[in-house]
C-alpha cells in the first residue's frame, strides 16, 4: 500500500493523531488534546511561545488548525507536522509513517491489522464521561428506579435488538389509543434530565445536564434528523426515532449556572419555533419527563463519548 495522504489519515484518526504526536515532543506527560464537543478544547503551541492558542478541529475528513493570535497560518495536520519536521512531500508522508509506526506498505504478518483502523491510540485525548441518569423497568406505572444508566449504555440498547421486539409490535397497532396503552406496559423508560429516588420532580437527585425536546408526527423524519444534527446553537448528544415511528427524540445539553431547566425549556422550544416552524412536545419541561426506549439502529451518539 503506498504511503499516501489518505493512507495517513486512515491511520491517524483523520490526523488527530499526528497533532497529538508533534505536541508531545514538547510537552512530554501532559494532556495535549482535549475534546470540547465536536472540536478540540485549545491546546498550547509551541509555535507560539507555548501559549493555549492552537485550535484543532476535523473539517471533511482531516484535521485541522488555526491560531487564536494567527502566529501561524491556518492549515492541516501535514501542514504542522512540517512545522516540526521541517519536511514536506513524500519526504514528509514517509516520515510521518516511520515516526508513528503505521507500518503502511508493510506485511503485517497472517493476522493482518485493517487498513481502515488507526493504528496508533489516542491517549492524549481525553474523552468525556457520559452523563448519567435513573432506569425504570416497564411498565410507566414503576415509578422507582431499577439502577443507574449512562448515554453511552442507553445508545447500545436502542441501537442493538433488545427493544426490537416491542418497537415493531407497537408500530403494528393501527388503533391510537391500544397503541399508547401498549407502550405504557412493554416499554422501558429512563429520565434522561438527572437520576431520581422516585420519579418525581421533587425527588430529584442530581440533574445530568441534558434536556429531552420530543418531536412528534413529523412528515420527513430524514430531513429533520439531518437538520438538527447540523443545528449551529446546540449540540446533540443523542438522536433516535421515537418507539411510534412518526417522531424525533432529540437530547441536548443545557448549563443550569447559566438558567434553570424550565427556563431552558421555554428557550428551546422557542428556538425551535422560530428556526423549525416547528412545536414540541410540552411535557418535557418536567425534569422527571419518561422517555420510552426503542429500538432504533440509525441513533445518534456524540462522537466525543465513542
Amino acid at each position: 500500500m503506498e504511503v499516501s495522504r489518505k493512507a495517513i489519515l486512515d491511520k491517524t484518526h483523520y490526523g488527530l493523531n499526528i497533532y497529538a504526536y508533534v505536541l508531545r515532543q514538547y510537552y512530554p506527560g501532559e494532556t495535549v488534546l482535549s475534546l470540547s464537543g465536536r472540536d478540540c478544547k485549545p491546546a498550547k503551541n509551541p509555535f507560539n511561545a507555548d501559549k493555549p492558542t492552537l485550535i484543532v478541529k476535523v473539517v471533511d475528513g482531516c484535521a485541522t488548525h488555526t491560531d487564536s493570535e494567527e502566529a501561524i497560518a491556518p492549515g492541516n495536520a501535514f501542514d504542522f507536522a512540517t512545522l516540526h519536521f521541517s519536511l514536506e512531500g513524500q519526504a514528509l508522508l514517509d516520515k510521518l509513517n516511520e515516526e508513528l509506526h503505521l507500518r503502511i506498505g508493510k506485511q503485517q504478518g497472517f493476522y493482518r491489522q485493517s487498513e481502515s483502523q488507526p493504528a496508533v491510540a489516542l491517549p492524549e485525548i481525553v474523552k468525556p464521561a457520559p452523563p448519567v441518569f435513573s432506569y425504570f423497568n416497564k411498565p410507566v406505572t414503576n415509578t422507582i428506579p431499577s439502577r443507574q444508566a449512562s448515554l453511552v449504555e442507553v445508545y447500545h440498547l436502542i441501537k442493538g435488538n433488545e427493544f426490537a421486539s416491542c418497537t415493531s409490535t407497537l408500530r403494528n397497532i393501527p388503533d391510537p389509543k391500544e397503541a399508547r396503552k401498549y407502550k405504557a406496559q412493554n416499554f422501558d423508560y429512563v429520565t434522561f434530565s438527572g437520576t431520581f429516588s422516585k420519579r418525581n420532580d421533587a425527588n430529584l437527585q442530581i440533574h445530568s445536564g441534558l434536556l429531552t425536546i420530543d418531536f412528534d408526527h413529523i412528515q420527513d423524519i430524514p430531513s429533520l434528523k439531518a437538520a438538527l444534527l447540523n443545528d449551529h446553537y446546540f449540540e446533540t448528544e443523542l438522536l433516535f426515532v421515537s418507539p411510534s415511528g412518526d417522531g424525533l427524540k432529540w437530547v441536548i445539553p443545557i448549563d443550569l449556572t447559566q438558567a434553570k431547566h424550565q427556563d431552558y425549556f421555554k428557550a428551546v422550544a422557542n428556538y425551535v419555533s422560530h428556526t423549525y416552524q416547528l412545536e414540541i412536545d410540552q411535557s418535557g419541561k418536567d425534569i422527571s419527563r419518561a422517555c420510552f426506549l426503542p429500538h432504533d439502529s440509525e441513533i445518534f451518539i456524540n462522537p466525543k463519548y465513542l
